[in-house]
């Protein structure tokens, strides 16, 4: 309806809760509500709705709403990325914001009728229609029943998640292996094993596309300084629709930085969620000239020892078990069903640890029996380290930690 007021004409558009000054192309101005819940999700103004995305935005997202790959925001004129958000969603992100990102709560900063205008300029970047809508809300809910991991690993096992494109993954394994963290005399003065020396590696991932990676991971002198590469590839991922997770890696170790003692590993990752909050999976390995887990003979300038190499294959069980969003709890065993006596293993090694996630960082702390973190030593165990067959019972738990960063 037209309302004249001092002289001048206004256009009062009652469902949009819009009002523009008759004659002139301003956007609309925003009529206040102390209800702002009882507005239409996206009804209207959308040039206001273009500047407060822009004031409050684009400074992450873009002034195009493709988002800015160093700060890994969405690209809204993706329509797959349009087609797994509902309205809901949206509104509701952009009220609460998302726990470990970036992303913050604009409830208190903005109206909810300015929260909604901002919604529907987002959807405007995709041209989304009702049916694509109603795709996306399926879409949605089908993804929200699919555990994210949140680490390259659970604690040794590998999760097998898929990486972004261009994305640059730093990881950093930590294990403590000297010391027993539960069992033995004045464990509180050493910190129940912190005060040990600890075998640190650290290795790095690159996203070569979304679906291939390749990696590069050293461990210390004191099991071997085996230097691995690899290559990975995820043929199949829960968050297309499929039923299950499964990647293939294919790696070579080699010892003495990458000098002797080889070993080629073929792995199988396979995992499936029970919801949003758990995850289970099997890693079957494949071990060509696999060597024993030995320390060095007197001090880190000796050789690598020259060990005889045998076949192995083993087979790893492990789940994530989330108890808060961004917490979880992890555990894995990795029995060796091959030449595991060859190897030195008496028992399986086995690990329990608490994941905390937090944006592009994951920290793990646990307690383990296995020392090894490359691929062919993960399944050996602190008895076969030490040889002392009673160090991998649970009286041998040792303390160990994960640090992962995703650089972008």
């Amino acid at each position: 309806m037209m309302v004249e007021r001092e002289g001048k004409k206004y256009m009062v558009d009652l469902v949009a809760r819009t009002v523009t000054e008759a004659g002139l192309a301003t956007e609309p101005a925003l009529v206040s509500d102390h209800n702002p819940e009882s507005t239409p999700a996206f009804g209207g103004g959308q040039a206001t709705g273009a500047t407060l995305f822009k004031s409050n935005c684009s400074k992450c997202h873009g002034m195009d709403g493709k988002g800015m790959a160093g700060l890994k925001t969405p690209n809204f004129t993706d329509p797959k990325i349009q087609a797994s958000l509902t309205d809901a969603q949206i509104i509701d992100t952009i009220t609460q914001g998302r726990k470990g990102t970036m992303m913050p709560a604009w409830k208190g900063k903005l109206s909810g009728d300015e929260i909604k205008l901002v919604a529907a300029h987002i959807r405007s970047f995709g041209g989304t229609s009702s049916a694509n809508q109603s795709g996306g809300a399926r879409a949605a809910e089908e993804n929200s029943k699919v555990y994210t991991p949140g680490d390259d690993y659970l604690f040794s096992l590998p999760t097998g998640r898929r990486l972004d494109r261009h994305g640059f993954y730093v990881n950093f394994n930590h294990r403590f292996a000297y010391g027993p963290a539960f069992s033995g005399k004045a464990l509180g003065h050493t910190l129940g094993g912190l005060d040990n020396f600890s075998l640190s590696s650290l290795g790095i991932r690159y996203g070569v596309t979304r679906d291939f990676s390749v990696s590069i991971y050293r461990s210390p002198s004191v099991i071997g300084r085996p230097i691995q590469l690899m290559a990975a590839y995820n043929f199949v991922d829960e968050h297309d629709g499929h039923p299950l997770n499964g990647a293939v890696r294919f790696s070579v170790d080699g010892e003495n930085d990458f000098s002797k003692n080889f070993t080629a590993n073929i792995e199988g990752i396979f995992s499936r969620s029970l919801g949003h909050s758990v995850q289970l999976y099997v890693v079957p390995t494949l071990s060509f000239q696999n060597r024993r887990l030995v320390p060095p003979q007197s001090n880190l300038a000796d050789p690598v020892q020259d060990l005889p190499g045998v076949n192995t294959f083993s087979v790893g069980f492990g789940g994530a078990f989330d108890i808060r969003p961004t917490v979880a709890i992890v555990a894995e065993v990795i029995p060796t069903f091959v030449n595991g006596r060859a190897m030195d293993i008496h028992r399986p090694a086995y690990s329990i640890g608490i994941q905390k996630r937090l944006w592009r960082h994951a920290f793990t702390f646990g307690f383990t029996t296995s020392p090894g973190t490359t691929v062919n030593q993960r399944a050996g165990t602190r008895a076969s380290y030490l040889n002392d067959p009673g160090a991998d019972k649970p009286s041998g738990l040792f303390i160990g930690f994960d640090l992962t960063r995703q650089i972008y």
